[in-house]
């Protein structure tokens, strides 16, 4: 017994503080009866994570928003773990754990059951970084954080009152540092500390700002609020990839139209998305492009809701596809070919979103294949229908087109007929292709008759004799 508490002992690390710092004081403990958290909504494997790090001798508790998701009696999606355990100590306790980043070192765990993996995210306490030397730019953006320090710091460290909670499973016992859990009941998003010195620290927080807030349908705190409008150009600083990254969360927390409408309001969408300045500026609702979107975006929504999977690059095609339609239509009406317009139209369009947030190449990839699909839909002869559905990517390219019908940029017929084509049996699509083959025939019958010009009737004067000459 002696023996395993001194290896507990020697197991830590010194550059790690153990006593909970005075910054954000000590925090008050809600018992079970009052956060009413139902165990059944934990996720085991991060049940596992803090039991397996307090039996090694740290101190280990589910932190962040899933804490917040569980007193709001949601199932969290994803589980955090904070640990005075360094990021060394963490993945020498787990098989499957690698560490992960560089300016904020973290460890993923993953577990591996009968559906997809699950990944665990255990970080350590961060010390507050205010005399960090060169840990912190000019601008206040933090540039490393890998400086350890105790939970009250890391609560202080953390954006928002409601995410910076930590439920210890073993005793079913919240501690909240900053009234997370009154905020939560005022249903009120507030940062922590001075929120423009908090959004210099790190600009992403006004993304996630708008991101909570139309998830969870709490109103933004005036004091929080009030920078961001004056801030926004700090985003022009944050790598590409992360920026990437974080609207891609917004676009997929399954309330994406009302976190861009947020997003409009608190001026952030203009050069981060140039995608949406025009749909969004014009004022015109009833606009064919804003109704793409917002049709798009709700579909999205509501296949998240349903815990469907959603294609980053089918999203990012249903919002860039305004754009790349007015490019498509101007490069007809200077005379090029349909195909060859289009693929110029793809270029100019992604060429112009990458001015703000660059789209990842796999994704980029995808739009295209996307896009290049649409004129095809409308060639229904032959055995072109057949190759059609056996493309990669037929059944996205599928659900595009279906939004351009619903939207009336499409035909609704040409939906109903493919949408009829893919479920019917052999003969059955042999009656659809031969039923295109009338229409067809048909409409250039109809054409013809149109073109043909009709004698003009004879007049008097036209059809009498002319009157000899007088000789």
């Amino acid at each position: 017994m002696i023996t395993k508490f001194i290896k507990r002992i020697l197991r830590r690390d010194p550059m790690v503080k153990h006593t909970h710092a005075v910054h954000g004081g000590s925090p008050k403990r809600i018992p079970k009866k009052a956060h009413r958290i139902d165990p059944h909504l934990l996720s085991k494997n991060a049940v596992k994570v803090t039991q397996t790090l307090q039996h090694a001798g740290y101190e280990a508790f589910i932190v962040g928003g899933a804490v917040r998701d569980l007193a709001l009696g949601i199932a969290p999606k994803d589980f955090d773990v904070a640990t005075n355990a360094t990021p060394d100590q963490v993945q020498r306790l787990f098989r499957k754990a690698r560490l992960i980043g560089r300016r904020f070192q973290i460890v993923h765990v993953t577990f591996f059951g009968k559906g997809h993996p699950e990944i665990i995210e255990v970080s350590t306490f961060r010390a507050l970084l205010e005399n960090a030397g060169d840990h912190v730019a000019e601008s206040g953006r933090i540039l490393r954080d890998n400086v350890w320090g105790s939970q009250g710091e890391d609560a202080a460290r953390r954006d928002f009152t409601v995410n910076a909670m930590y439920y210890d499973p073993s005793t079913e016992t919240v501690l909240d540092y900053h009234g997370g859990m009154a905020d939560m009941q005022k249903k009120t998003l507030r940062m922590i500390g001075d929120p423009a010195k908090r959004y210099r620290e790190d600009p992403v927080r006004m993304l996630r700002a708008i991101r909570f807030a139309a998830k969870t349908g709490f109103t933004l705190d005036a004091d929080t609020r009030a920078p961001i409008s004056k801030l926004s150009t700090l985003l022009e600083d944050v790598p590409p990839a992360r920026l990437f990254d974080e609207i891609l969360k917004l676009l997929m927390s399954g309330h994406s139209w009302s976190a861009i409408q947020g997003l409009q309001e608190a001026g952030l969408h203009h050069g981060v998305l140039p995608l949406l300045d025009r749909i969004l500026d014009d004022g015109e609702e009833s606009s064919e492009g804003h109704q793409f979107v917002k049709l798009a975006l709700a579909n999205t929504d509501q296949r998240i809701q349903s815990g469907k999977s959603v294609s980053a690059g089918f999203l990012f095609a249903t919002l860039l596809w305004p754009d790349l339609l007015q490019n498509w239509k101007a490069n007809l009406a200077k005379g090029m070919a349909n195909i060859p317009a289009l693929q110029d139209a793809m270029d100019e369009t992604i060429a112009a979103q990458s001015s703000g947030m660059t789209i990842q190449r796999r994704f980029e990839s995808d739009m295209r294949e996307i896009w290049s699909m649409q004129p095809r839909f409308e060639k229904r002869v032959g055995r072109y229908p057949y190759r059609l559905i056996e493309s990669p990517r037929f059944r996205a390219g599928y659900d595009f087109m279906l939004l351009r019908c619903a939207t009336g940029e499409q035909n609704p017929a040409l939906g109903q007929w493919w949408t009829d084509f893919i479920a019917a049996d052999p003969s059955a699509q042999e009656a659809l292709l031969a039923s295109v083959k009338n229409e067809v025939g048909a409409a250039v019958k109809t054409a013809t008759k149109r073109r043909r010009r009709r004698k003009p009737k004879a007049t008097s004067a036209t059809t009498a004799s002319p009157e000899p000459t007088a000789g």
